[in-house]
């Protein structure tokens, strides 16, 4: 069993729900990254997803498209990235998945790449923009190394939610508004009903996930009440290091984070 699903089913045996914490690695600078964890550890996050910058981060919005981009011009490359998540795990072995896109895997190879980020401790992977009909060498590259978590909307068909369930191991990743990340729209009755709705394709089989737009409490106390196994939060985060200084920033991390993961207790 994957380290993410042990978790998954460790929070089930105590009546919980999960918080996945998102940040940008290198923003914004890797002394950050490394506070920012320590945070996120001590505050309760149940699964840390790492984001990798990418030139052109199609799913992201203004928040983490800005982060991506300071993190890019401070040098942060794979190497670096990877030794930052080897620092990482010799402090914590909370699930790490890293989010990015997917020519980054393509350039390097997949299995290469794969295997570099397994050895460097990372458990899972969030590719924005990898299609279930473009993933076989993906796939492949992944199985028994490290868990696929895919995204689906709320306009997702049903079919192509089962196919994508059927790929998405660890868990799967439902985006709650139309948009890219960080948009807060409020939370529209479409997405109340589409968690409803996967849960039901999908048969308990694999976590749903919800992220996109969720930046409070409240926010995560009604995602979870409508049935979500989790909630993923992440410009809230960018933008509290963004503002925070240095000296303050795991505390503020840390306080946080406990407030989010309050409402994911039943």
């Amino acid at each position: 069993m994957s380290k993410i699903k042990e978790k998954f089913a460790e929070l089930e045996a105590k009546n919980q729900k999960a918080l996945i914490s998102y940040i940008m690695v290198g923003f914004p600078n890797e002394k950050a990254t490394i506070t920012a964890v320590r945070g996120l550890v001590k505050g309760g996050a149940d699964i840390i997803e790492l984001g990798f910058p990418f030139s052109d981060p199609i799913a992201d919005g203004p928040v983490i498209q800005n982060a991506s981009t300071i993190s890019l011009k401070k040098g942060t490359k794979i190497s670096k990235f990877f030794s930052i998540v080897k620092k990482i795990r010799k402090e914590t072995d909370i699930p790490l998945v890293l989010m990015t896109y997917t020519n980054i895997l393509y350039h390097k190879g997949y299995s290469k790449f794969i295997s570099e980020a397994k050895k460097a401790g990372i458990d899972g992977f969030i590719l924005p923009d990898m299609s279930i009909e473009e993933s076989k060498e993906y796939l492949k590259a992944a199985k028994s190394n490290a868990d696929t978590i895919f995204l689906i909307s709320p306009n997702t068909s049903n079919t192509r939610i089962q196919k994508i369930a059927k790929v998405s191991t660890g868990f799967l990743y439902l985006v709650a508004v139309y948009g890219t990340t960080g948009v807060k729209t409020g939370i529209k009755n479409y997405t109340l009903k589409a968690i409803k709705n996967v849960k039901k394709q999908t048969k308990g089989k694999t976590p749903v996930c919800i992220g996109f737009g969720i930046s409070t409490p409240k926010d995560v106390k009604k995602y979870i009440k409508a049935g979500a196994d989790a909630v993923i939060v992440g410009s809230a985060y960018l933008k509290l290091i963004e503002k925070t200084p240095q000296n303050k920033l795991e505390s503020k991390i840390t306080t946080f984070t406990k407030s989010l993961k309050k409402q994911t207790l039943l």
